[in-house]
């Protein structure tokens, strides 16, 4: 770590705001706090829909760690916080997985609506995309800020992502009104588990940690494979 890199949560090895029996390190964000900054966050938190989201969440987390599912775990959250119609933003490649889920929603009482990622059937090349960039995905764009709208027109009281693309998710979040979950987070690679590949960074995947990653596929490395061996 060169001295310029400035240094936060992801460099410690204390978690002394988590124990409460060490020291802080000195580049702490918590030590750092001001009162004033404190005092902003609680009074966020006294806002009823924090207080109870907050609350609910301890209380899940509690109630069935090891135990529930996240499938398992928002059921019950949204059954907690009282609400009646949950919204379900899905990838059209996972329209099976969403439609399992609205089934599971719907006989636990809830009301359900469904937006696919290409709802509107809008152009990519009107937005900018290049046609030379459609010729893998299709011509028909995802709409993450149409789903948002869709569900703040039905207002929806909880929305849950289902395998949007890395930042239409984020435009999503963007503009919905009500609070937002993810059930499934989308990478092709690793069948809907980005996080195999994070266990996989001293073996398989070490080059993520050894190599700058491409953001282009000019600068990608032809003879560098998809998962290399040890």
């Amino acid at each position: 770590m060169n001295e310029e890199t400035k240094r936060s949560c992801v460099d410690c090895g204390v978690y002394n705001c988590h124990t409460r029996d060490k020291e802080y390190p000195d580049f702490c964000l918590t030590a750092e706090l001001t009162d004033e900054e404190r005092a902003e966050v609680w009074k966020l938190y006294e806002e009823p829909e924090n207080q109870k989201a907050s609350v609910v969440s301890a209380q899940i987390e509690s109630d069935f760690y090891l135990r529930y599912t996240r499938v398992q775990e928002i059921v019950a959250f949204a059954k907690r916080m009282g609400y009646h119609k949950i919204g379900i933003a899905t990838c059209v490649g996972l329209i099976e997985e969403s439609r399992i889920f609205a089934r599971i929603l719907r006989k636990n009482g809830f009301e359900v609506v469904g937006a696919v990622c290409k709802v509107g059937s809008f152009e990519k090349t009107k937005v900018g995309v290049p046609e030379e960039d459609t010729r893998i995905t299709g011509p028909i764009m995802c709409n993450p800020i149409m789903q948002a709208k869709i569900m703040n027109r039905e207002k929806t009281d909880f929305n849950v992502i289902v395998g949007l693309c890395v930042g239409h998710d984020s435009l999503f979040y963007k503009y919905a009104d009500a609070l937002c979950t993810t059930l499934v987070t989308k990478d092709r690679v690793m069948g809907h588990n980005p996080v195999a590949a994070l266990y996989q960074a001293k073996a398989y995947y070490k080059r993520l940690s050894n190599e700058p990653i491409a953001a282009y596929p000019e600068d990608v490395n032809p003879k560098q494979p998809e998962a290399s061996a040890r």
